[in-house]
């Protein structure tokens, strides 16, 4: 087992969650394009999003590629620095 596994575990075991089935690289593909692509602070909060799509009912799979391709779309402004969440 690696720490992922042993986090994941643990964290579904303090929420009562399965961890059978938990698309970890699935969230970590969308937390890191979202990171370099729109901006860091937006990867938690999108991860977030993610989760509440899947609460929801939503396919896993079908919303991080979603919003992978959100992310590969987002227009990056000159001159911005997507790592400041105060860049323009």
């Amino acid at each position: 087992m690696t720490v992922m596994d042993d986090w994941v575990t643990a964290v579904c075991t303090e929420l009562e969650l399965d961890p059978i089935g938990v698309p970890v690289q699935a969230v970590l593909d969308v937390a890191r394009d979202v990171a370099h692509q729109v901006l860091r602070p937006g990867a938690p909060v999108t991860a977030y999003l993610l989760g509440l799509a899947v609460g929801r009912g939503a396919d896993p799979a079908d919303v991080a590629a979603r919003l992978s391709a959100l992310a590969g779309t987002w227009p990056v402004e000159l001159g911005a620095d997507p790592a400041d969440p105060t860049a323009p």
